[in-house]
């Protein structure tokens, strides 16, 4: 009996090349393979022609499934070779780390090597280095031919680990290993190969410690109950930068190194000069050969074998991106490390949650794609509805698959919805917790929604449900949800409250218009919360400082977008109302100037009346700063009432004039960001009547009546050709 131990690096191009020429030249009669062995009974779906890599194991607590772990792999991973290897030839595959059984449920132990040294480091050191990266990848992973390196890589770590003595985690993980290869020896087979990290190699070398040994060290171990099965993966979830433990920088990079068959330097700048044209920049033939020169030759000053990623790099930034290192981060994202996206076959087991996504997706054609694209959606077409409704229900389960591309409240209430679709392979894990609700999508948003319905504390999280829920079209919770905003509003004393909550139920009395939901009885809440509004909002606005103003301001701009949604009786107690407290001396200067302008823009006032409420607010016995205020929230519905009404500006104008510099300095940030707001042609316009207040001549204003009716004459058919009239 043999037993080969295959020390590797995970996801190196370099090692797996040389275990898949390993595996090759023993032909072990089994396989033995870091991960965890409840994948023993999934490893043989790597066979199917429809898995195709970056894939990961997935292993979870079935009885808490936000206990979860991944174990990717790549097409450049050694452990995808040996797996591949074994199931080709026909032996058996099996993992021997510590089972995903006893790592979900130990609390103690955090799987990280107790050591006092980093190997990487000091063998880097030692071969005159000073990266540890770059010698792992000039000695291993840049080779192509040459000895077999395992055998230098278990000398090596053997000396290293001199007088180290595994603890924690890691003793527990190498002690389950060799129970593993223990049981593969006692069942007979002759030739074992082993693929685990290198740094494992000494602990598994024969002979092996007494079994009784690596027994007390694995007695007790409690066990959860535990799932595993295959999902899709990308490259940019194996980078470093994605947080993976076992990360690495340049997932393509590696990709490139272990599938081109010849030509390193020349097939990857050619590559990356594709990536560039895609973005319509000129990089021509010439560039990428002058580009593989200058690679090649800093390659040869290193006295690196071959052209490594730093050199190309270094071509790549000075010849193809012209030292633009905005460019040279579009090729890191496109080609070094890349969004490839693997597949998993059909019959691969499945959480219910996410076999129940899988099918819908199938059925409404929704493609799961790394890559970023916006999708437009008609709702009133019944696939796209289908489509926003899924996408929606996704999000109340924290599956972010699809998040809206322009503001929420823009796109609610229209017929159109704009969606950013990216598919995240850790959404997967999502998925699996969301079976703790339900065994479908929909039923487990359900659930997710009563349970707001029944938890919430406040008025305004059960009214956000209730929206969400609307737009999900999950019918069985929209009853409970309902009963929870009228119950709620009538035993909420505070306007604020009811202010902040009403937007969102009145946005979802209007979906029924659009997406052929039922919201019968949301328009007579809505009305009744209105009413309880309209009863206490004089009391909420007696009396505020200019932050607490700022604040109500912003709840009754709310209310009155709101109220544009409701019945007509509803908004005419509400307008009632503003008018009611527009002029009232005791309402705090910022807000009556917003009520003044809300009562001009719905007709509730002549323009002369406002006029004179305004020259009465900018009086020279008025307070500055309550002046400023008023003109504040006088303004804020924007700048185009002091363009066309020059009485105002008038009154405006001669205001800021006469106020004293000493308070000119106190107010000018409230003036900055009241016209701040304003848009650049706005504030030009303001500035040219400005200025033709003081100059007439400034500024020539035609005469209505003052018409050239030979030129107006002269348009009339080309206004009748756009008009499509005759």
């Amino acid at each position: 009996m043999t037993v080969h131990l295959l020390g590797i690096r995970h996801h190196g191009p370099g090692s797996a090349r040389a275990v898949a020429t390993a595996l090759g030249e023993l032909q072990p009669d089994v396989v033995l393979i870091e991960g965890p062995p409840e994948a023993d009974k999934v490893v043989e779906l790597a066979a199917s022609e429809e898995m195709e890599p970056p894939v990961a194991l997935l292993a979870y607590a079935v009885d808490d499934s936000t206990r979860a772990a991944f174990w990717p792999f790549a097409v450049f991973s050694p452990e995808w070779q040996a797996i591949k290897y074994g199931l080709d030839a026909g032996v058996p595959v099996r993992f021997c780390d510590l089972p995903a059984a006893q790592q979900f449920a130990s609390s103690g132990g955090d799987g990280r090597r107790a050591m006092s040294i980093d190997p990487l480091a000091t063998l880097a050191n030692a071969g005159g280095y000073d990266d540890p990266e770059r010698w792992w990848d000039d000695v291993i992973e840049s080779r192509r031919e040459g000895a077999e390196p395992f055998t230098v890589i278990a000398d090596a770590m053997r000396e290293l680990r001199h007088g180290e003595e595994a603890t924690g985690r890691e003793a527990q993980r190498e002690a389950y290993m060799r129970t593993v290869l223990r049981k593969a020896l006692r069942e007979g087979y002759e030739r074992i190969a082993v693929v685990c990290g290198a740094w494992h190699v000494p602990a598994l070398e024969i002979p092996l410690p007494p079994a009784t040994h690596d027994q007390r060290i694995l007695k007790g171990l409690p066990k959860r109950k535990v799932a595993c099965t295959w999902v899709p993966w990308t490259h940019g979830r194996l980078s470093a930068a994605s947080g993976y433990g076992a990360g690495i920088t340049s997932p393509g990079w590696y990709h490139h190194l272990f599938t081109a068959p010849d030509q390193i330097t020349t097939r990857w700048l050619s590559k990356v000069a594709r990536v560039l044209r895609d973005e319509d920049l000129p990089v021509s033939s010439a560039h990428v050969i002058e580009a593989v020169r200058l690679a090649d030759t800093l390659a040869a000053l290193r006295g690196r074998p071959l052209a490594g990623l730093s050199e190309v790099t270094e071509g790549t930034r000075a010849v193809l991106c012209g030292g633009n290192d905005v460019l040279l981060d579009l090729v890191t994202r496109e080609a070094v490390v890349g969004e490839l996206l693997g597949s998993v076959p059909g019959e691969t087991p499945q959480a219910p949650v996410a076999a129940d996504l899988a099918a819908q997706a199938r059925r409404l054609r929704m493609k799961r794609d790394a890559t970023e694209r916006v999708i437009e959606l008609d709702l009133r077409k019944p696939n796209d509805l289908d489509k926003s409704r899924l996408l929606h229900r996704l999000r109340i389960l924290g599956v972010h698959w699809g998040v809206p591309a322009i503001d929420e409240r823009r796109a609610q209430g229209t017929f159109r919805e704009m969606w950013r679709l990216t598919w995240d392979p850790g959404l997967e894990v999502e998925l699996v917790a969301a079976g703790a609700h339900g065994t479908t999508v929909i039923g487990a948003a359900t659930t997710v929604m009563l349970r707001v319905a029944g938890d919430a504390s406040t008025l305004a999280d059960v009214t956000a449900a209730l929206e969400k829920s609307l737009l999900a079209d999950l019918e069985d919770a929209l009853p409970e949800l309902l009963r929870g905003v009228d119950t709620r509003a009538a035993a909420d004393a505070d306007v604020g409250h009811l202010m902040a909550a009403l937007p969102a139920l009145a946005r979802s009395s209007r979906y029924g218009d659009v997406r052929g939901t039922d919201t019968a009885g949301l328009g007579a809440v809505a009305g009744r919360m209105v009413s309880r509004i309209c009863a206490g909002l004089g009391r909420t606005v007696h009396g505020l400082d200019p932050d607490a103003a700022a604040a109500v301001q912003e709840l009754i701009d709310g209310v009155q977008d709101a109220t544009a949604l409701l019945a007509e009786d509803v908004r005419s107690e509400w307008l009632n109302t503003l008018e009611g407290l527009s002029d009232r001396t005791s309402v705090p200067p910022l807000i009556r100037g917003r009520l003044t302008r809300l009562m001009l823009d719905t007709s509730r006032l002549p323009d002369h009346e406002v006029a004179l409420r305004l020259g009465r607010a900018l009086s020279p016995g008025t307070p500055t700063a309550g002046a400023a205020g008023y003109v504040e929230g006088f303004l804020a519905g924007g700048g185009l009432l002091l363009v066309h009404d020059e009485r105002l500006l008038a009154l405006v104008d001669a205001w800021l004039g006469e106020i004293p510099d000493d308070a000119f300095v106190e107010v000018l940030p409230l003036l900055r960001r009241t016209f701040g707001t304003f848009a650049s042609p706005e504030r030009r316009s303001i500035g040219t009547r400005a200025r033709a207040l003081a100059d007439p001549a400034a500024l020539v204003v035609a005469d209505d009546n003052d018409l050239d009716t030979e030129l107006a004459a002269s348009v009339l058919p080309v206004v009748a050709q756009l008009l499509g009239v005759s």
